[in-house]
This record gives C-alpha cells, structure tokens and sequence, in this order.
C-alpha cells in the first residue's frame, strides 16, 4: 500500500472514530441532559420511589420500545424518565408495576433476588378489572424458566442489586396488557405489583441502573435499542448527600 494510500486509510479511520464519539455523547449525555431527575426526598429515616415497567410508551420516535416510567411524588404523574435522585444512607422502598409480559430470563441466576433487604420482594399478580389474584407473596426467587413470571430487570450492578420485576404471567398476559401509556392499574391490563427495600449507598454519587432481560431484541447481541437507552430501560440513581 502507497503511502498516500495509507494517510486517506488513517483519516477515514480518525473520522470514523470521532463520528462514534460524537454520536455517543450525543446519544447519551445529550439523551441525559434532555431528561428530567425525580428528585425523592425522606420521611424518618425513608424514601418511597416509584416506577412502572410497560410494553409501549406514548413517544411519537419509537412507540413500540419497552419502557420504564417514574412516577412524581407531588403531583403523581407519571414522567418518561429514567433519572431519579434519593438521599445517601436511606432505606429506599421501591414499588414497580409490571404491565409488560413475560420474557424468560437469559441467565436463571438473575431469578434469585440480590442486594435487597432480606433479598426478598413481595409481588401480586392483578387481572385486566383491577382484581388480585391471590394474595401478595415474599419471595426470594422469581423462576422465570420454571414458570414464564419475570416480565423484566431492575438492576444496580455497582451496588450488587439484582431484581427480577414480575409481569402478570404467561396465562393473565394473552390479550390482557394495557394499551394507552403509561399504563394505570385501572387503564384495563393485567400488571404485577412488586416491592422490596434496600439501603442507599452512604456516600454521594451517581450509580447506573438497567433492565438485564433481553428488553433489546431485535438488536446485535440483544442489547440495543430500549436496553440501553436512557429514558426507557437504562436510568441513573443520583445519592445525594
């Protein structure tokens, strides 16, 4: 190869390399920075956060991505976020809906619950009118391969948070998720209703977290698109001090 041959190579190359940062600042701090933070404050000693997992969202770019939605404390509304901030050294009690249905988990090791208090969440299933079905259990595992139960993830990895968020499960799913989003628990879709706790880190900081199931088929390697997207299956909790 000439050496013209080979500077026209490097420069291609340079260009190509600037252009995959300029998309990735682009497409996740500009994505960050366009995104409103939940800000939780705590009551003695405790804060309550709020999300919601759905199959759809109510954007006009890509209507068809899972999402996830943060509920704000004051006014209840549910906002396309995925940037929340709670105080250092809280217990943080977190509830998620599950509207969206089962996807059996790559990996069953992430069916085991981690990094809660006790490990444990409490879920109850709900049909399409708003009724339970059953009564809410504490689980330390929520088999998504024995029985198709775990819709998707909640995730801190840097905190060693593994939770896997239940959908209303294979039967209660078929024809039965909502259709207008968010989804409400009286919108008409069956959902599941899970809790669990764990204590903020005591320092201040910024900890990414994320839906581990496959939330990005239809993409290389099945972590694209939603999976890794702020705003719909990826978020950050800012510990503020």
């Amino acid at each position: 190869m000439s050496v013209t041959a080979r500077a026209v190579s490097l420069a291609v190359a340079f260009v190509v390399v600037v252009g995959l940062g300029v998309f990735v600042a682009l497409h996740f701090i500009g994505a960050s920075s366009a995104l409103p933070t939940v800000n939780y404050t705590a009551s003695g000693g405790q804060v309550s956060v709020v999300l919601q997992e759905d199959p759809a969202n109510n954007t006009s770019s890509v209507p068809d991505w899972v999402t996830y939605y943060t509920q704000d404390p004051t006014t209840k509304d549910w906002l396309h976020t995925t940037l929340f901030s709670v105080p250092a050294s809280t217990k943080v009690n977190v509830t998620i809906y599950g509207f969206d249905g089962c996807t059996p988990l790559r990996n069953n090791y992430f069916s085991q619950i981690q990094g809660t208090i006790g490990n444990t969440a409490t879920v109850q299933q709900f049909d399409k009118n708003n009724r339970p079905l059953g009564s809410a259990q504490t689980v330390s595992t929520i088999n998504s391969w024995a029985a198709c139960n775990v819709g998707h993830t909640f995730a801190i990895p840097a905190m060693g948070l593994y939770v896997p968020v239940a959908s209303p499960n294979a039967q209660n799913s078929v024809n039965n998720l909502c259709g207008t989003f968010p989804c409400t628990p009286t919108s008409g879709g069956a959902y599941s209703l899970e809790t669990f706790s764990f204590m903020s880190p005591s320092h201040a900081g910024t900890f990414r977290w994320q839906c581990l199931i496959p939330c990005g088929g239809g993409f290389i390697n099945g972590n694209g698109g939603p999976m890794q997207t702020l705003g719909f299956m990826a978020g950050f909790m800012n510990v503020v001090a």
